[in-house]
């Protein structure tokens, strides 16, 4: 078993290396599970580990621990034909070898208790869990680029599906190259872009929200507040968190604006979705230096999310609102601004 804490010890000369350490791990009698949080970059990276072991092991399949209720992933399934298994504890007894992908096993409660073979992932670090094989690049914008590369080296040619999925995928988790962008991401979408289907492509992205979700940016819009250039906004309850996301991205494109936090209450936890522009600034160690000692919490420099029970904080969810949560950060920045004075 490899420990976290001694993951970089592990080199590779070469991805060829690499994927042979990574294959030699399973045989024709496992049957093998790859456990996502369903977002594109999962999507696509569960799809292409399908791909490369579908012929080495006795089955593969793919599960996803969040109900997908975003309509564009929803259309990303379907479209491009993706076979997923809904996730329950029940499913765990019928593989014998998990992986983990696009995530790591101390960021989501489904998957801290879980023996990973393998964990492949591009958000930074952490400690706390062990896998036989670890690849984490958090220099890379997605783990779409990092799988990419385990086609390439197995000399494997992308179906038009996954080929748009990796596209999709890369896409999504650069924001188009606008973020978290490096020349392995430019490289694997020049590559890739041969075998997509532009069409197919459009169908997915082509559609962002419900007709039913527009109330929820009105509520923002009302609920918003500025304050030196950071957004604020809590909407109050969700029936998805992804819409919390999708009000993030949108606010963070104001003119003058270098911090967006968009806050809402999804099954008695406190969501929070946070947004910068990068620039000496870090959303994912801001949120977990605020947020992972009374929940989960983390992400990248320009995007985090943090999670905390409603029970872990001194105000009923009932009482919470967009004042609330700007008390959550309000000694951060105080902080931050008084060591800029000195």
């Amino acid at each position: 078993m490899y420990k976290t804490n001694n993951y970089k010890k592990l080199k590779f000369r070469s991805n060829k290396e690499r994927i042979n350490y990574f294959l030699k791990l399973f045989n024709k009698e496992d049957r093998v599970l790859v456990l996502i949080w369903a977002d594109p970059d999962a999507l696509a990276c569960a799809f292409a580990l399908k791909r490369i072991l579908q012929n080495r092991v006795e089955r593969i399949d793919i599960s996803n621990v969040n109900e997908i209720v975003r309509l564009n992933n929803q259309l990303m399934v379907e479209v491009l034909k993706i076979p997923l298994v809904k996730f329950s504890s029940e499913l765990l007894g019928m593989y014998n070898k998990f992986i983990l992908v696009d995530s790591q096993p101390s960021h989501r409660e489904e998957f801290k208790n879980i023996k990973f073979t393998a964990v492949i992932d591009h958000h930074p670090f952490t400690e706390g869990w062990e896998a036989e094989y670890v690849d984490i690049r958090p220099d890379y914008g997605a783990v779409s680029t990092i799988l990419f590369e385990y086609l390439k080296t197995l000399k494997i040619k992308p179906s038009v599906y996954l080929a748009t999925a990796l596209i999709y995928g890369i896409k999504v988790d650069t924001d188009n190259f606008l973020r978290s962008a490096n020349l392995h991401d430019v490289i694997a979408f020049q590559k890739l872009y041969k075998y997509m289907n532009k069409y197919l492509l459009n169908k997915i992205e082509g559609h962002h929200i419900k007709r039913s979700e527009l109330k929820y940016f009105k509520i923002a819009l009302d609920q918003m507040k500025f304050q030196k250039g950071k957004i604020f906004v809590y909407i109050g309850k969700v029936l998805n968190t992804d819409i919390l996301v999708i009000i993030a991205d949108f606010l963070s494109r104001v003119y003058e604006t270098s911090w967006v936090f968009v806050g809402g209450e999804f099954k008695k936890n406190l969501i929070i979705i946070i947004r910068c522009d990068g620039y000496k600034k870090d959303a994912g160690k801001l949120a977990k230096k605020l947020f992972k000692s009374i929940g989960f919490a983390g992400g990248h420099r320009e995007k985090a999310r943090a999670e905390i029970p409603f029970s872990n904080l001194n105000i009923e969810s009932e009482k919470f609102d967009t004042k609330s949560l700007i008390k959550l950060f309000e000694k951060y920045f105080k902080y931050k601004d008084e060591r800029k004075k000195s």
